[in-house]
């Protein structure tokens, strides 16, 4: 038998055992969330629904801001991922320019908006600015030389 042959009489068998595979193989379905949240995420899904938050604490920060390559932007805000002037998820509209790539205006619902860098927390009560550097300068410990 030629090899092209064997090649063929291979491909053959498989698309025959294909479906009797496929039957086999278990579907995983969801893995987290409670019966009773994924219920409701579901639910919210089909009928395009999104849950709308407000600003929780007293504190708001820029944790970064992505460009895509359509030119829209993904902004996170409080540990929270939306798009550009998206307020449902975080009680927060952000504003972003591409002139000014690393930073955003934030504005929480009827509260002063507040222009922040990436990095930066604001303290809303106080308007007190944190950059979460400490001293200003990010330090990585020192790496020994390699032994020869």
């Amino acid at each position: 038998m030629r090899p092209s042959s064997r090649i063929v009489a291979g491909l053959l068998s498989l698309v025959v055992q294909a479906p009797a595979l496929a039957a086999e193989t278990p579907e995983l379905g969801r893995l987290f969330f409670t019966p009773e949240r994924r219920a409701t995420l579901e639910r919210q899904r089909t009928l395009n629904i999104e849950e709308t938050q407000s600003l929780q604490g007293t504190s708001m920060s820029l944790d970064g801001v992505v460009y895509r390559s359509s030119g829209k932007a993904t902004v996170w805000v409080n540990r929270q991922a939306q798009t550009e002037k998206e307020s449902a998820r975080t009680g927060v509209t952000a504003i972003i320019s591409p002139r000014s790539p690393g930073s955003a205006l934030l504005a929480p619902g009827e509260e002063a908006p507040a222009q922040l860098n990436v990095g930066e927390t604001i303290n809303r009560a106080t308007g007190e600015r944190n950059t979460r550097l400490g001293s200003g300068a990010v330090v990585t410990p020192a790496t020994p030389a390699p032994r020869r």
